[in-house]
This record gives C-alpha cells, structure tokens and sequence, in this order.
C-alpha cells in the first residue's frame, strides 16, 4: 500500500525514531552504497522558488541511484488547464514518487488523493514536514535526546512552526512559541499538541532557559503584499544577543532559511557559536535520503 508524508503525523512515534536513526547512520556513511532507487525516477512539481529543498532532493535522489525530473507546473499542461485528477493518474504511470512544493495544501491533497505512487510534500502554506525532519535530527545530533528539549520558537506562526508542533507533540519536546497576536500557528495544529506547545506574545519569555531556539523568516513566499505590515509587528521578535542571552548557555540556534539578517536574526547571532544552521541545512540531505528509503524502495 502506498504511504504519503504530507504532514509530519504520517509517521508514528517509531517510524520517526527510526527514520532519524538512518538519517544519523547515512550522514556517517553506514550502508552508504545502498542505492534503492536504481532504475526508479522521481519527480519534483515545484510552484515555489526552491533552493536547499530542491538541490537536496535532488542530490539525494542522485546518490541513492535514482533519477530527479524537476517540473514546473508553468511549463507543463497543468499550467493550462489541466486537471490536477489527470495529472497525478498520468504521472503516476511514469515516476515511482512525485515532491510537490506548492501555495496550497489542498493542492497536495488533491494531487496525493489521485496517485497511485507516494507524494512528498516538499513545503504547503500550512505545514513543511521535511523541515521538521531535519530540525529533529540536528537537535538530536547537539543534545543527545528529544524527549524533554525545550525549544523556543519566535516568529510567525507558519508551516515551519506547525510541523515542529506536531514533531515536538510525537517526541515529547517542550515547545514554546513567541508571535504576536493573530499570527499564532492554526488551531487544529495546536489542539492536537495540547500539553507540549504554549503560544505566547513575549519572545524573551518565550526563550527563557530553552535549550533551542529557532526562528524562521516574517514574510513568506506569497505575502510579499503584507511585507511592510508584517515587519513592523514582528519587530520584537528577533533572535539576537539580549534575546538569546535568556536561553541557556549552551542553547543552540536554528533556522530553516533563507535568512533575511537583520530583521528575524541577527548577523551575530546567525554567524555565531551557538549557530548550527548550516548543520540543519545538510540534514535536509540525510533525512530526506532516509524519507526515500523508507516510502519508495
């Protein structure tokens, strides 16, 4: 039967667990001429600009003897009229996986309700799973454990934040989430993570004794419209030295980027000793890997 990951609540606490020790053992190198994709194409539907979800999707395919058909959806018949019901039946008969990085989570919905073959999502409007995959194991490389980690995120409350939401709620992280009013994350994501996540409009509150913390962009693809609106209340919410300096002192710092600097995240905080952002960056490679593996071979 085949298996979609749209939302990180796809997998059960072990499939997780075990999804993220393969990550560990395939960025050591363990079993790392395995290619289960051999002979096997996977396509990648992409509306939305891409850079690290793209690249390594694509490398990580290459590496595990598959092939990548990177689509547009402006250059094929999709982006004339053509339903996403055929779309998904046709490309189902050729590829043996389809990522789509899409506006809207409907969409992907739809697209993974008619294909016969496993849909990735490679980021919605509402969730960003194989972030949240990625996170997870970079935290679990710098700490050691999951269960019990406070993790401080301040910004938007956007797709990032709701898949971290339901990562934290299957491997018990303590979250707190610092935004201001009317950008919290949606509230089925929350209801769901009652007891591991708390919304709050103070940032330094929010990252007081974390041992992560985490921020993400203001102004994501699409609200470009909102841009002005959005900075001047998202002010107070960047990570910098007086922010950071409430969490613990050896907290780690993450974010998913692209990194406007200077606005959530400062130059100080982004290029130093408590940053592992481009570790998280490279673990997009490993658990995605790992994500292949475990839905196509």
């Amino acid at each position: 039967m085949k298996r979609d990951f749209l939302t990180v609540m796809d997998l059960s606490f072990n499939e997780l667990n075990g999804l993220l020790k393969r990550s560990i053992d395939l960025k050591k190198g363990i079993d790392a001429n395995k290619c289960p994709l051999i002979g096997k194409s996977i396509g990648l539907l992409f509306e939305k600009a891409s850079t690290r979800t793209r690249i390594s999707f694509e490398v990580g395919i290459y590496q595990l003897g598959g092939q990548a058909i990177y689509m547009n959806p402006r250059e094929i018949q999709i982006g004339r009229g053509e339903t996403l019901h055929d779309t998904a039946k046709v490309m189902s008969r050729y590829l043996r996986g389809v990522i789509i990085r899409t506006f809207s989570h409907k969409t992907l919905e739809e697209f993974a309700r008619y294909s016969s073959v496993p849909v990735i999502n490679g980021l919605s409007d509402k969730h960003h799973p194989c972030q949240a995959l990625a996170d997870l194991m970079t935290i679990l490389e710098k700490k050691g454990k999951l269960e019990g980690i406070k993790l401080a995120f301040v910004g938007d409350g956007n797709n990032v934040a709701n898949s971290l939401i339901e990562a934290s709620s299957i491997t018990k992280i303590k979250m707190k989430i610092a935004c201001p009013k009317g950008y919290e994350p949606v509230p089925d994501v929350l209801k769901r993570a009652k007891g591991y996540v708390e919304v709050l409009n103070d940032p330094f509150k929010a990252v007081e004794n974390a041992d992560v913390v985490y921020t993400d962009v203001w102004v994501s693809m699409g609200q470009e419209k909102e841009a002005l609106k959005k900075k001047k209340k998202f002010k107070k919410y960047q990570i910098n030295k007086e922010v950071l300096g409430q969490a613990k002192k050896d907290a780690i710092v993450l974010h998913c980027m692209p990194a406007h600097r200077g606005e959530e995240i400062t130059d100080e905080v982004m290029d130093g000793p408590q940053s592992v952002v481009f570790d998280q960056a490279e673990n997009r490679l490993h658990t995605q890997k790992a994500l292949l593996e475990f839905l196509l071979s």
